[in-house]
């Protein structure tokens, strides 16, 4: 397991489309680390030198891979931040609740954080839809009026775009913010989706060949997109946010990617496992990064479930 662990660290230097199988592998990482920790405790209570061993691998982790867990956060909030929210709404199928319900539906529990921005993946137009923002941009998916990826701001709205990749479920979008005299653009990730259902056992499937060749090729395709993400980028020059759905995990090339020359606003001020996604073991799939100037003031991720994904807000300044 300490050897497993070990070759996982170097996953992010590998692109799935040169070796897509050993991509699946990223999935599993922090349920490494878990199992890890617990040999060492074990050898430790035995009094057994073993214990140096998953305890050395665990170390190493800390220089070469994202962290599993952050035990404090900053919490520092200033008038001129910019709050920004990404969230995975699943087509908005669980933001309403019963007349009867006491408690919020999910279009008030946006509206009670009250983010700046509002980056949304899987958006699904319906009449029903509470958001109230000034501002919005909606890109919606080949064939369709309904389904797509927004971006909604309080801030004016200058430019807009789409990567359109071929992927019909999939996308890249971005919007240029004006706030005051900065120019801010706001992409909108949502990569090839790995389509894990919480709700079954998917690793204990019968025929886990074709589970496993289903992931690895999804992996390929997320390379790709990010290939073209990548390339689009470098010509923007000026302060950036990207958030969305990686449908990857921080341990993942796609993830290592897309984070150089930026920060992961949960590495620089999160706390906990940051969760992002509804499943048995911590996935950590949805992400707000920003450029290298940036000053993460704030960074949360909430335990609502209006969907399959949490939402997550950061508070961002230059």
């Amino acid at each position: 397991m300490a050897t497993i662990l070990l070759l996982s660290y170097v996953l992010h230097f590998i692109s799935p489309a040169r070796i897509p199988f050993f991509a699946v592998l990223s999935l599993f990482v922090p349920f490494l680390m878990i199992l890890n920790l617990f040999f060492g405790i074990y050898w430790l209570l035995k009094l057994k030198k073993q214990f140096l061993l998953s305890i050395t691998v665990l170390i190493i982790g800390c220089f070469f891979s994202a962290p599993f867990y952050k035990i404090s956060g900053n919490s520092s909030a200033f008038n001129n931040d910019l709050k920004v929210m990404s969230y995975n709404v699943k087509s908005f199928d669980l933001f309403h609740k019963k007349k009867e319900s006491k408690t919020p539906d999910g279009y008030k529990f946006i509206a009670s954080k009250a983010p700046d921005v509002l980056v949304i993946q899987e958006y699904y137009h319906s009449k029903k839809n509470k958001l109230n923002y000034p501002h919005k941009f909606i890109k919606y998916r080949p064939n369709s009026n309904k389904y797509g990826m927004a971006i909604y701001s309080k801030y004016k709205i200058i430019n807009t775009g789409s990567l359109d990749l071929k992927s019909v479920g999939n996308n890249i979008i971005y919007a240029d913010i004006l706030k005051e005299k900065d120019t801010i653009r706001i992409y909108n990730i949502h990569l090839e989706s790995l389509r894990i259902k919480p709700e079954e056992e998917n690793f204990g499937e019968e025929n886990s060949e074709k589970l496993v060749e289903r992931i690895s090729n999804s992996f390929k395709t997320q390379a790709t997109q990010t290939v073209k993400f990548l390339a689009h980028e470098k010509q923007w020059k000026g302060k950036k946010i990207i958030c969305g759905d990686f449908n990857n995990t921080s341990y993942s090339w796609v993830y290592n990617q897309i984070l150089k020359g930026k920060k992961d606003a949960y590495t620089a001020s999160g706390k906990g496992f940051g969760k992002t996604y509804n499943y048995w073991f911590p996935m950590r799939i949805d992400f707000i990064l920003t450029d290298e100037n940036a000053i993460i003031n704030q960074f949360t991720t909430f335990t609502e479930k209006y969907s399959d994904h949490f939402p997550i807000l950061s508070r961002i300044n230059w």
